[in-house]
């Protein structure tokens, strides 16, 4: 019987304690930056950024913290939608395109 209590006691207050502990603060100091990338990709950035109501300095920062332990932010619903964003603003490059891109006066 005293196992028991145990494992529900385990299952009550571990949800809890990773609930309480995700929904903290962390204070943070920000800055403006300005940052050159290429205009279909923001327009997917921004477009997925408004689908998750975040900013888009909230959303790239979600995804490069994730990026940064080898782990994705993005699940299989919000892969969808970028999918359908991608086509909506034409943008078809992919990974492979990654230190390729050059602008088209030559920068």
């Amino acid at each position: 019987m005293p196992i028991r209590q145990k494992e529900s006691l385990v299952k009550i207050l571990v949800p809890k304690y990773i609930d309480n502990k995700m929904n903290e603060s962390i204070l943070v100091e920000r800055v403006q930056t300005g940052v050159r990338i290429e205009k279909r990709l923001l327009k997917v950035l921004k477009g997925l950024a408004e689908y998750c109501d975040l900013t888009l300095g909230d959303l790239l920062e979600g995804i490069v913290l994730h990026a940064l332990e080898g782990k994705s932010a993005l699940g299989p619903e919000t892969l969808v939608q970028i999918a359908a964003l991608k086509k909506i603003y034409g943008l078809d490059l992919d990974a492979t395109a990654s230190h390729r891109l050059k602008e088209k006066n030559g920068e």
